[in-house]
């Protein structure tokens, strides 16, 4: 990578310069994210259309059918209708996937790895776009495009570059949290059915009456959490680069089907004025002592793909596919979020993506949507296209309306209150056992070993160090720094 001693401003592809690359616009430091925040909305927008046609993010994958069966009456907390009653099943379809690597990279490379669940529920599909781990890189989506950048090839070489890995990660010490999960034993799961899955952010629940909490999901596997060892993993990338593929297949071919239960944490709304950690904020995790995990139901996966390309590389998920009784929180990755995936879709799939069998809801759809191609319908035929109208076409219901919250403050590009980015990885690090210990520094060092700044290895040993000094030592001392 060559150095700019230039200083160049950054600037918008318009010319404009910009005054915040770090933090998305939002009314109050909570926010919502606001429309107007255009240089976010062109990051993201320019980010979904940098490769064609294969997902930019994600673009390695495998999925399956099943269904998802409620075991715990919560409806007090939702009114969200699939869960309304303890035995009532859901039709589902799941797909995990590698979040950095091409669509010929290897299943077994470190790196976490996507859990997107759709859910077909009689009130829309319900996406639910998670990882298997609690916790992201970055907690505001106007970054987002910047980090994949790091986890890509670079421009010039088109190689990978650790350089630009840890160079950002150093200069983004939300990132530590997540990257000392990825660089444990967990950045590489056994199989995808021995891994834990979750919606990361924090969703808002609301209830019949209209009250609300703030909610966590946690899928944990019922088959045990397993992982691979390094050499394995690497073994496996060269001669059996789609293991992960295989062995969810063929487990499903033969009737050993995968399950999880689903557990949630709930918050009450006002509790996330007062506790310690931003409860938003998708780099933090909400201790389970304070929040207990409760069970909701268990999602079962039992039918293989008929064709993978129809199915699982058609599959389009968006954390903004609601129902009622599930909203969307001020978390600012989320926020971002809810744009940039319906947006990838539009541009990847097709402006009718929600038209393709494998997204179809079941759900009966009258949402005034006509033409763009691919159209697969009957487009509507002679029906009313517009509302309000007078002619008996499809009308709001005012029932459905996203419940009202409270927002506060200047609208300005603010970052989160809390910036303590170091208790929680150190509270991770310090549960490990001395061989998980010694794994983590292994792989930390050897990843950073190719990176060519002495400076940039140095900062990233100030974050571990912060996180706990020992942990910082080792790393430090096994680089010879």
């Amino acid at each position: 990578m060559t150095a700019n001693h230039n200083n160049d401003k950054l600037t918008t592809s318009w010319g404009a310069p910009v005054g915040d690359n770090q933090n998305s616009m939002t009314a109050g430091s909570r926010g919502p994210t606001l429309l107007q925040d255009v240089h976010l909305l062109e990051k993201l927008a320019h980010f979904n259309r940098e490769r064609v046609p294969e997902r930019v993010v994600h673009a390695k994958g495998a999925g399956a059918h099943g269904y998802f069966e409620v075991t715990r009456d919560l409806s007090r907390y939702t009114k969200a209708a699939f869960l309304s009653e303890v035995g009532k099943r859901t039709p589902m379809f799941i797909r995990f996937s590698t979040v950095a690597g091409e669509l010929g990279s290897a299943d077994t490379v470190r790196d976490p790895r996507g859990f997107a669940v759709k859910f077909y529920t009689e009130e829309g599909n319900y996406d639910l776009v998670g990882n298997n781990t609690p916790v992201f890189f970055i907690r505001d989506a106007i970054k987002f495009p910047d980090f994949i950048h790091t986890q890509k090839r670079h421009p010039q070489t088109h190689l990978k570059n650790p350089t630009a890995v840890w160079d950002f990660w150093s200069l983004s010490p939300e990132s530590l949290h997540q990257v000392t999960i990825l660089m444990s034993d967990r950045g590489i799961p056994a199989t995808l059915r021995h891994m834990h899955g979750f919606g990361s952010h924090t969703f808002k629940w609301v209830n019949a009456e209209g009250q609300a909490v703030w909610v966590k999901y946690h899928f944990k596997t019922e088959q045990g959490v397993q992982n691979l060892d390094v050499k394995l993993a690497a073994q496996l990338a060269g001669e059996h680069p789609d293991y992960h593929t295989e062995d969810l297949f063929n487990a499903i071919d033969n009737g050993d089907f995968p399950a999880w239960t689903l557990y949630v944490q709930i918050m009450p709304e006002e509790d996330a004025n007062s506790y310690r950690f931003d409860p938003f904020d998708v780099t933090k995790v909400w201790s389970q002592k304070d929040y207990p995990l409760i069970e909701v139901g268990r999602m079962v996966l039992d039918r293989n793909p008929e064709n993978y390309f129809a199915e699982v590389e058609q599959a389009t998920f968006s954390p903004g596919s609601f129902v009622p009784g599930i909203e969307a929180s001020p978390d600012k990755m989320l926020q971002g979020r809810l744009f940039a995936y319906g947006d990838a879709h539009r541009y990847r799939v097709g402006a009718n993506h929600n038209q393709l069998p494998i997204n179809r809801p079941i759900a009966e759809v009258n949402n005034n949507q006509r033409d763009g191609a691919m159209n697969a319908t009957s487009n509507g035929g002679g029906s009313v296209y517009y509302e309000p109208n007078s002619f008996g076409g499809a009308t709001e219901s005012p029932q459905h309306k996203a419940a009202a919250f409270e927002v506060s403050g200047q609208a300005d590009s603010v970052a989160y209150d809390h910036d303590d980015h170091y208790t929680q990885p150190g509270d991770l690090y310090r549960l490990l056992s001395e061989e998980e210990r010694a794994r983590l520094v292994r792989n930390i060092v050897e990843a950073m070993t190719p990176v060519n700044s002495d400076e940039i290895k140095l900062r990233q040993i100030g974050h571990f160090r912060k996180a706990d000094p020992e942990f910082g030592q080792r790393i430090a001392e096994a680089l010879g720094l």
